[in-house]
């Protein structure tokens, strides 16, 4: 399984109606990763004061942030992934460790044995092992907040770097930082929209430019993370701020 990903993304939010339009465009010329639609679940880390999504919505030239990942409702036989997402220069790298879900205290089922991701990957002795241990050590991060989604994934047929994902019901929560309840949590947009993401190693092929452009879709600045924080937990934090004292 790869590890290893660079590739350049593109973003679009788009209604539901754009987006199964342009599925059925696509079967002539992509077919879907997945039997239908899957769930993605993901554990961002963060700082106590959310250091490192503050940092990248001032769009920095090089960012940086770690995940752990996991495809539908893990059992004891499931692989989850913990990732580094770097960006630079409008260039997506991201780097992927694959580790026995059974192996994390996540796993409530399972024995005294189980580890944490810190002590996992300090273990651990490849390059990916090194990069993911000192970004925890440099940041001081942990695992901050929960982020799900239902995907729809496309992979084209002729371009084989050529990868489409649908996401709708984008929801997030703070507390029961696990992957057993994903229905649990705040969504971030309505039930209209989704977000289409073109994911390829360059340029688009022009049937795929051309979709884009009868269709009149542009891309947008739109992160996941991002939304979460600033439509939900800073709204938190002000409604906290403005409660009257009590007496």
């Amino acid at each position: 399984m790869q590890s290893v990903f660079e590739r350049h993304e593109k973003k679009y939010l788009i209604s539901r109606e754009q987006a199964e339009a342009l599925q059925n465009s696509m079967f002539q010329r992509m077919e879907r990763d997945r039997s239908g639609e899957y769930l993605v679940q993901n554990l961002y880390y963060d700082t106590e004061n959310w250091d490192i999504i503050r940092s990248s919505m001032e769009k920095p030239l090089y960012k940086e942030k770690m995940r752990l990942r996991c495809y539908d409702i893990p059992n004891k036989n499931s692989t989850v992934f913990l990732e580094l997402k770097k960006k630079y220069q409008g260039i997506v790298y991201k780097r992927r460790l694959a580790i026995p879900f059974k192996e994390l205290s996540y796993d409530n089922s399972n024995d005294n044995s189980s580890s944490s991701v810190g002590e996992i990957i300090r273990s651990g002795s490849t390059q990916i092992s090194r990069e993911l241990d000192y970004y925890m050590e440099k940041n001081a991060v942990f695992e901050r907040i929960y982020i799900a989604y239902r995907r729809i994934a496309f992979i084209g047929r002729e371009y084989m770097d050529l990868r489409i994902t649908f996401d709708a019901d984008i929801r997030f929560r703070l507390e029961n930082l696990d992957f057993y309840n994903p229905d649990d949590g705040i969504t971030v947009l309505s039930q209209d929209k989704v977000l289409m993401e073109i994911k390829t190693l360059g340029g688009m092929p022009l049937w795929l430019v051309q979709l884009l452009n009868e269709n009149k879709l542009f891309p947008t600045a739109f992160s996941k993370y991002g939304k979460c924080y600033t439509d939900c937990i800073t709204r938190q934090t002000e409604l906290e701020r403005e409660e009257p004292l009590s007496a």
